[in-house]
């Protein structure tokens, strides 16, 4: 029988956990508002089902004063009223971003971006998201 123990990334490769977790300190730096950091971060993890980032981020958005009502709405945030235009964007491209696909215009979206960010915005917003896929593929790779 093979041993399916969870594998303690933190403790076996302890130099790439730290360097992984200051990457964050870093682009919290370039100033995106709070609330847009935790919608990316938990629709990402929507998506990528990984549970025990949902429920963290989540907490993490509660405690920084996000609403219930558009926690709970951010699932289908296409269809509901709640969000800007510009976290409309941020979102569109947390979904691209996180399920990559040969037909998504990643032009267009840039477009809709460059209309609410800066370009050094639209790079911390996309190694936020390249960050949080990270973290929940590692976390998931332990279920």
């Amino acid at each position: 029988m093979q041993d399916t123990a969870a594998i303690p990334y933190r403790d076996i490769i302890p130099a790439v956990y730290r360097a992984l977790e200051q990457v964050h300190g870093r682009i919290d730096e370039l100033g995106l508002p709070r609330a847009l950091h935790h919608l990316v971060q938990l629709r990402a993890s929507q998506i990528n089902a990984c549970a025990y980032c949902v429920e963290m981020h989540t907490r993490e958005a509660r405690a920084d004063g996000e609403t219930n009502e558009r926690l709970d709405r951010l699932v289908v945030w296409q269809h509901a009223d709640v969000f800007t235009a510009a976290e409309r964007a941020a979102l569109a491209w947390t979904e691209a971003l996180t399920s990559l696909s040969s037909t998504t215009d990643y032009g267009r979206l840039r477009r809709t971006l460059r209309e609410h960010f800066s370009d050094e915005q639209i790079g911390a917003l996309t190694a936020e998201i390249a960050m949080i896929n990270l973290w929940n593929r590692i976390n998931v790779s332990n279920h």
